[in-house]
């Protein structure tokens, strides 16, 4: 089984030629290699810490106030997370559930912040959501998939037993026009979940849309950008599921073959 480190890159040129049409192709894939994958750049470290100060500090007071258990399942990502107030209650058959979400982040900054919000806490789940703020930004389904690589890697270096879950970018009717970038996003970063072990794709995508292929404006507020409690209901019922499932582990390909 070859190591996370080797297993980084290979994956990424395979989907960049698999996608490399519409929304992934606007611009030539930038194809990074394992140790840039674990390792953020200072300067963007830097600028991502001055940005979200309040977040961090707030999170460091309530650590302080409260520290969380080790061993326990931690929701990460943008204000979906953020929002989902009654988090711990809807999973309450872990005995530790940890919400790490801060409003307005994207999965470049989930990357940047995975030892700070999520290997600290020694987790042996970990749930991300994050990915339309990217698209919303301007960046690429393919950049979005490389930050969530480097998020999984510095995760999976750290914390080598624990189970990482990616929650599909749901499908917001404030942001319908994305739509076609947002089923690029989840694809990719779906088949590049099938190349590692104790991992696994949410797909909460899907029962988010209706049979007119529009988002389902019922599961939103006002805002038409974040859930209200039918919303959360679903997403509950969905990811529930996975937190209560054992480990997922990638099964080898000439075990798939019928015996001669």
């Amino acid at each position: 089984m070859p190591s996370m480190k080797a297993a980084v890159s290979l994956p990424v040129l395979c989907l960049a030629l698999a996608f490399g049409t519409g929304a992934a192709a606007q611009t030539e894939p930038r194809l990074v290699p394992p140790a840039a994958l674990a390792v953020a750049p200072s300067p963007e470290y830097q600028a991502a810490m001055a940005r979200w100060q309040g977040s961090l500090a707030a999170f460091a007071n309530a650590d302080r106030e409260n520290p969380p258990a080790t061993d326990g399942v931690l929701f990460v990502g943008s204000s979906t997370i953020r929002f989902w107030k009654h988090l711990a209650q809807d999973f309450r058959q872990s005995p530790v559930v940890i919400n790490r979400g801060f409003g307005g982040s994207t999965m470049a900054d989930c990357s940047l912040f995975a030892r700070d919000l999520v290997v600290r806490y020694k987790p042996r789940h970990v749930l991300v959501y994050a990915g339309d703020n990217d698209l919303a930004e301007g960046r690429t389904p393919m950049q979005v998939m490389e930050s969530f690589a480097r998020f999984a890697n510095t995760v999976r270096e750290a914390l080598p037993g624990a189970r990482i879950s990616y929650i599909s970018v749901k499908p917001s009717p404030s942001r319908e026009a994305l739509l076609p970038q947002i089923r690029s996003t989840n694809a990719m970063i779906a088949a590049y979940i099938h190349t590692m072990t104790n991992a696994d794709y949410i797909d909460t995508f899907t029962p988010m849309i209706g049979e007119d292929g529009r988002p389902r404006a019922e599961l939103f507020l006002g805002d038409r950008l974040h859930m209200n409690e039918a919303g959360y209901r679903l997403w509950q019922s969905v990811i529930g599921a996975h937190v209560a499932a054992p480990a997922v582990l990638a099964v080898p390909a000439a075990a798939l073959r019928p015996n001669p």
